[in-house]
């Protein structure tokens, strides 16, 4: 069975264990780490702050080849860059074939 997690600092993250997601707090110096933990174990989807992100680009791109998992970018408390409203953008323009 697949699971969801969601990645970013700690104020951002902890209000989502309350819904069952796994948090798990990372920072730029063990994003990669966490994310790859995450990915052996079978996390098919995961959330993770954009400003999180924006730390291992390369490896956001990576994964947005695959089907699994799906990286799903979102504000944290810190702000929103815009970066995920683009990033659900591209994806479905690349399921549809459009811009919707």
């Amino acid at each position: 069975m697949y699971k969801v997690a969601v990645m970013g600092d700690k104020d951002s993250v902890e209000g989502f264990k309350a819904i069952g997601m796994h948090a798990v707090v990372a920072d730029k110096d063990n994003a990669l780490a966490k994310l790859r933990e995450l990915v052996e174990l079978n996390y098919a989807a995961i959330f993770i702050t954009e400003e999180l992100a924006s730390c291992i680009p390369e490896v956001i791109q990576k994964y947005k080849e695959k089907t699994i998992p799906a990286i799903i970018l979102i504000p944290g408390l810190k702000g929103n860059t815009g970066e995920g409203m683009r990033n659900i953008g591209e994806l479905v323009k690349n399921a549809v074939g459009a811009d919707i």
